[in-house]
């Protein structure tokens, strides 16, 4: 599948059964759910679907189930996170077998790569794959900077085509286009700074409390393209209490909280990481709660 590189692409959660196994027809559903309230793609085995909590095998069964549910209504990218360049190539090489239509790259985990190592990464990933890559840029989670060198170092690798860009510092979005122009694609990573990022140039938005309320996320993308600013800040200022939580370090807990406060999926989470507890896990519920109690009015054919 030819992939638009726009709109709403979740990063949708890996479902799991109370004995810690995958739930691959729950993690279908939730998939399935997502698509029929209208995102434009998906992203499986992101942070959010647990990447580094699942072993090789378990990722490519997964992945398998997402690509067989979605069955070529959107496109799938799928997360690449490794230690190294040859587990990367590996994983990348078994998601473009097993029928992904994209993969969004990351930089090696633990090993903090040098500008020339991690621009090394990516083209040893790229040159091994025909899939299209978006390269995922995350400092506070990861350490590394995607820069404006480590980009100009690899504009002639043809596969590699957008950046999600999750730096809290939305001036980068500008930076970039007036460096690059339109040579990457650039997409909004953050919750909370996503409605800046269409404004300064990004094109589509990977997503976690997307899980949660998937309508009003596809609706504030919706209406920002057509120019409706007033309809996109209303929902975005109704979203921005759980929009932050993709910036905190207990992120997955908290969106799969959210996504089983709103009868989506469970909360059930894969070591090292465990569900939310006392006052945090009270904190969360009554922000979901609050948000569904006061959604903004969409349109109808979103609302039907």
């Amino acid at each position: 599948m030819a992939i638009g590189w726009q709109g709403v692409f979740p990063a949708v959660t890996t479902q799991v059964r109370a004995d810690l196994s995958i739930d691959l027809g729950d993690t279908q559903r939730v998939v399935d759910d997502l698509i029929r309230d209208g995102v434009t793609g998906v992203i499986a085995l992101g942070t959010v679907g647990e990447n580094n909590s699942l072993e090789y095998d378990e990722k490519v069964t997964v992945l398998s189930a997402i690509v067989e549910v979605v069955n070529g209504r959107v496109p799938v990218i799928t997360g690449v996170s490794e230690y190294d360049t040859r587990r990367a190539v590996r994983y990348a090489q078994a998601a473009e077998k097993a029928g992904a239509d994209g993969l969004m790259l990351l930089p090696p985990m633990v090993y903090v790569p040098k500008p020339a190592e991690l621009v090394a990464h990516f083209k040893g990933v790229a040159d091994q794959t025909g899939l299209p890559i978006m390269l995922y840029n995350n400092p506070p989670a990861y350490r590394t900077v995607i820069d404006q060198d480590v980009l100009a170092a690899l504009v002639d690798v043809a596969n590699i085509v957008a950046v999600k860009e999750s730096a809290p510092d939305t001036r980068r979005f500008t930076d970039f286009r007036n460096v690059f122009g339109d040579r990457y694609v650039l997409f909004a990573g953050l919750d909370d700074v996503a409605l800046e990022g269409l404004y300064l140039g990004a094109q589509g938005w990977v997503s976690g409390l997307t899980n949660a309320f998937p309508r009003e996320s596809v609706e504030l993308v919706a209406a920002f393209q057509r120019g409706d600013h007033a309809k996109a800040m209303e929902i975005y200022r109704w979203f921005m209490p759980l929009l932050h939580l993709d910036a905190d370090h207990d992120l997955v807990q908290s969106i799969k909280l959210a996504e089983e406060v709103m009868g989506r999926g469970s909360e059930r989470v894969l070591p090292p990481r465990y569900i939310l507890t006392g006052a945090r896990r009270a904190e969360v519920i009554a922000m979901v709660e609050k948000a569904a109690a006061t959604r903004p009015v969409l349109s109808q054919a979103k609302a039907a």
